[in-house]
């Protein structure tokens, strides 16, 4: 009987929270699909981190604000792709693919979409499906953003930089250290528009090593 009050009070606490952040208002007032767009921004901002990238490839896209942010900063000869398991309303420009990335299938559409071309900059704002046990959830985030820097590793051009949200665990420096194998440097950003709360931080992989 008491767990349902108590699921209800964390419902309201989450939509009062929800309702009154600012980010949020200001993604209505400014046409972006989620607050997460001011996290792009600002390491964008701060890291320049879209310097002459001309093709995108945005992983774990929905609902797309990433995207939209990429194709804002790509220009009209640019090109974002982005990839996603759920579905999302189309944006204009964005040439959005509709599957599973750790599917063989689904890459193989990502690679047709680049021509099998290097890309100049490879962003994720990917996280799993949680199950609400630490480990398992640990251990998928995981597994999704080793799968972003596999892909960076063979499709990022030499020099093109990284963009990837990590939650931090006890998975956290094996990430980091598989990113600097790749990368020259490795950064970690708590843009200011990621909630305090929350365990996310961003991996900013600058640089591609020749492999």
């Amino acid at each position: 009987m008491s767990e349902k009050p108590k699921k209800n009070k964390v419902i309201k606490a989450w939509v009062h929270q929800h309702v009154n952040d600012a980010y949020v208002n200001q993604a209505q007032k400014d046409g972006y699909r989620s607050r997460a767009a001011y996290k792009l921004l600002e390491i964008d901002r701060d890291d320049n981190l879209f310097n002459k990238a001309q093709i995108v490839v945005d992983l774990g896209c929905a609902p797309g604000s990433w995207s939209q942010v990429a194709i804002g900063k790509v220009g009209v000869n640019g090109k974002v792709i982005g990839v996603d398991l759920l579905e999302i309303d189309p944006i204009p420009r964005l040439n959005f693919i509709h599957g599973d990335f750790t599917e063989q299938e689904t890459l193989n559409r990502l690679l047709m979409a680049i021509d099998n071309k290097e890309v100049d900059l490879v962003i994720s704002d990917m996280a799993p499906n949680l199950s609400g046990i630490k480990n398992v959830d640990q251990a998928r985030s995981a597994y999704l953003v080793e799968l972003v820097l596999d892909f960076s590793a063979s499709y990022l051009k030499v020099g093109g930089n990284c963009l990837i949200k990590v939650f931090q665990g006890s998975e956290f420096e094996d990430l980091v250290k598989l990113a600097r194998n790749v990368f020259t440097q490795v950064i970690i950003r708590k843009p200011e528009a990621s909630r305090s709360k929350s365990k996310e931080v961003y991996l900013l992989c600058k640089s591609k090593k020749p492999m």
